[in-house]
């Protein structure tokens, strides 16, 4: 009943995210200061991504790269600003489901390594109940030896009554 709840609860913040993550971008447009900010980002952000084509495809590096205009870096950080954070809620959702899978792993592993101890308890205290009882057996056979074959046959016969008389009562 959880899980799926759980997952119908990280669906919808990721849902959600977008919407936040395209308010986020119109507000930072707005404002003066993040304003001039986010256009020396994009920018900066042009520069080294022409840099890196250039350099990708052999072409010239040391050409003069024209700076975006206002409007366009603007745009380009906006996006990337609402970029990064549904990447961030999509990260950190994937990041909390790891963690919870692996939490229930490890109290799965918990579960069997106590089934497992239990078990090898049984098997020692088996191992010592089989052992005591060889030694009773040998104890037996040494005192059915001792009274010869009659011993035994009155020895079962003793064991008989006695445990018919343990019966009715």
């Amino acid at each position: 009943m959880v899980l799926p709840l759980l997952k119908l609860g990280t669906l919808a913040l990721k849902t959600l995210s977008k919407p936040l993550g395209n308010r986020l971008k119109t507000q930072a447009a707005r404002h003066p200061r993040f304003r001039q900010l986010i256009i020396n980002m994009a920018q900066f952000n042009h520069r080294m991504t022409t840099q890196m084509q250039r350099r990708i495809y052999s072409h010239a590096t040391d050409v003069e790269i024209r700076p975006l205009d206002e409007e366009k870096a603007v745009q380009a950080a906006v996006d990337l600003i609402g970029e990064v954070f549904v990447f961030s809620v999509a990260g950190a959702i994937v990041v909390f489901e790891v963690q919870r899978s692996a939490r229930s792993e490890a109290r799965k592993e918990e579960i069997r390594r106590q089934e497992m101890e239990a078990l090898r308890q049984k098997d020692e205290s088996l191992l010592t109940e089989v052992e005591l009882l060889k030694h009773k057996l040998v104890e037996l056979e040494q005192h059915a030896r001792g009274r010869g074959l009659g011993g035994i046959l009155n020895f079962k016969h003793a064991q008989m009554e006695s445990g018919n008389s343990a019966k009715p009562a």
